[in-house]
């Protein structure tokens, strides 16, 4: 693995067999791809252009990268910033805080015209499209917990995107102490922000049962885990395996 990928929340703990593995990096963004072949060039435009689409986006609507919570949605607005806008909607955050989850999905899919199996990670996010069995591993700081845990995603719930919040590592904004808040969507947007929204509501171990119940009554959630020291909760269609 290369050392951007490493510094991320989670890994791959096995690379899905047959793939190869490379790295796109642009201005913030470093994205760790493994496809059936390099696919740097295609990876690397559609980052280019996703970029660029936020960026002007941004240029006219300063509160959009400012706001930590919801904006209302913008029909006229390009469709990634529409499902950023809707995923903070359904989540309570700000709509950056989908950025990551939406940049990963929108690349996965580009690139699974090129590959039928594609796997995307940016910075604790991931999108994931695999013919078999990936297990990831979970990076939860100085939790006794961190590496020790995988979250086995079998084929037939693929295509699926994860996203992994934390307070205590990592330099995104969370108001919370979870060592590591996670996600399971169909949604990469949507799993981002509710990553964040589920990492902020935990402050102390009697937070964690209630946090995913409220990640229970929004739609489009597939499961949620919360890592906190010692202390592990979790709720939905997630399946767990030793590393």
């Amino acid at each position: 693995m290369n050392d951007g990928f490493e510094k991320r929340f989670y890994r791959l703990d096995h690379k899905p067999r047959g793939l190869c593995g490379f790295t796109v990096r642009a201005k913030e963004s470093d994205l760790w791809i493994a496809a059936e072949k390099r696919l740097d060039d295609q990876a690397l435009e559609k980052l280019l252009a996703l970029r660029r689409v936020l960026e002007s986006y941004l240029a006219e609507r300063p509160d959009f990268g400012a706001s930590l919570t919801p904006l209302p949605m913008d029909g006229m607005a390009p469709p990634m910033v529409r499902a950023m806008l809707a995923a903070g909607l359904s989540a309570g955050t700000g709509p950056m805080a989908a950025v990551a989850g939406a940049i990963a999905q929108a690349v996965g899919r580009s690139l699974m015209e090129h590959s039928s199996q594609v796997v995307v990670e940016n910075g604790g996010d991931l999108f994931l499209m695999a013919s078999g069995e990936i297990t990831v591993g979970l990076y939860a700081g100085t939790s006794p917990l961190s590496g020790k845990l995988g979250i086995k995603i079998e084929p037939e719930r693929m295509p699926l995107c994860m996203a992994c919040s934390s307070g205590t590592v990592g330099h995104s904004l969370s108001f919370g102490a979870a060592d590591a808040a996670v996600v399971l969507s169909p949604d990469g947007a949507l799993a981002d922000a509710c990553a964040t929204a589920l990492g902020n509501r935990v402050k102390k171990p009697d937070d964690m049962q209630p946090a995913l119940e409220w990640l229970q009554a929004v739609s489009g959630i597939q499961a949620g885990l919360l890592v906190m020291g010692e202390n592990l909760a979790a709720w939905g269609e997630l399946t767990l395996s030793e590393l």
